[in-house]
């Protein structure tokens, strides 16, 4: 107890100790995963400083936050919806959508959902299709088949069980999964756009505002160059990017965008931030996600400005 008292009363020398230690090995998922749970006794702010140092290579300020990213990170210490319990879970967020859109027709079709990958009918699934467990984030627990002849059942249920309930919240401090509901294994339709080179869709990331669609980001060539670009509601080119380089080439606006605005907005109005991730197929448009804390808060935008733009945006109380 001693050891700890003095820690905790060196408040900064504990955070640069975690910083120097968790940045030299921490990189490794699994690593991270494991040396979070022992630290998980350590307070959500607290932590989140010294997860953002790393990151982002800033100190944090959660006093009287400025940056997008900070105010990222006060979002997961202080904002408390329980609306977002329902919209990080991937089976439940299906009904937040049929309600704010009044149906069935933005959502891609749901073939199964069970308990465990272990009821998985894999004779009843057609060649492609995708597997989700219903609480993985960030582009995590999701496995595409693209061809059920070639497919190991016996491993892929394995794999998809070990999924299941990992507490990504433990290493992330993003409350909307800390309460999340039990984790449950989905089966949907795999999405294909026949008008594109690869089998990556673009992917539309509306950044909402209370309601209000700021900016968009349009992610393409995600499993060969992935590249990202920003524009504006106007489709005017932001000259923005962060975790990927901008496209070489300028998206072309879909002819029914203001349709997706309109998604967007409703979609986000009951929440000071969100961001509406949509897809766009044939000119017809599909729901992908909502997303409370795009990359966890800790993006490097280039230019540094628009981290202030977009945390000028963002009313906290």
């Amino acid at each position: 107890m001693l050891f700890f008292y003095i820690i905790f009363s060196h408040k900064q020398f504990f955070l640069y100790l975690c910083a120097v230690y968790i940045n030299k090995i921490a990189l490794k998922h699994k690593i991270l995963h494991r040396i979070s749970k022992m630290l998980a006794f350590v307070p959500d702010p607290c932590m989140l400083r010294i997860q953002y140092r790393i990151r982002t290579g800033r100190w944090l300020n959660l006093d009287n936050p400025k940056r997008f990213t900070e105010k990222i990170q006060w979002y997961k210490c202080k904002y408390r919806n329980p609306l977002m319990l329902q919209c990080t879970d991937k089976y439940l967020v299906r009904d937040y959508v049929r309600e704010k859109l009044g149906g069935e027709e933005y959502l891609n079709e749901l073939y199964q959902v069970h308990a465990t990958a272990d009821s998985i009918d894999f004779d009843s699934l057609p060649d492609r299709f995708v597997i989700k467990t219903t609480d993985g984030g960030n582009g995590e627990n999701v496995l595409i088949v693209k061809d059920k002849s070639s497919l190991d059942k016996q491993e892929t249920v394995r794999l998809v069980n070990g999924w299941r309930n990992k507490k990504y919240y433990i290493v992330s401090r993003e409350w909307a999964y800390k309460g999340a509901q039990r984790s449950q294994v989905i089966v949907e339709k795999y999405m294909e756009d026949s008008s594109l080179d690869n089998d990556a869709l673009l992917d539309y990331k509306f950044f909402c505002f209370n309601g209000k669609p700021y900016c968009v980001q349009v992610d393409s060539d995600r499993f060969d160059g992935h590249r990202q670009n920003y524009y504006d509601i106007d489709w005017h080119s932001l000259g923005v990017h962060c975790t990927f380089p901008e496209g070489m080439h300028q998206q072309q606006k879909p002819q029914n965008f203001d349709e997706m605005v309109r998604v967007a907005s409703l979609l986000s109005e009951d929440f000071p931030f969100v961001r509406v991730d949509l897809y766009n197929i044939g000119g017809k448009i599909y729901f992908g996600e909502l997303t409370f804390y795009p990359s966890s808060g800790y993006r490097n935008f280039h230019p540094d400005s628009f981290d202030y733009q977009l945390g000028s945006m963002f009313q906290i109380k």
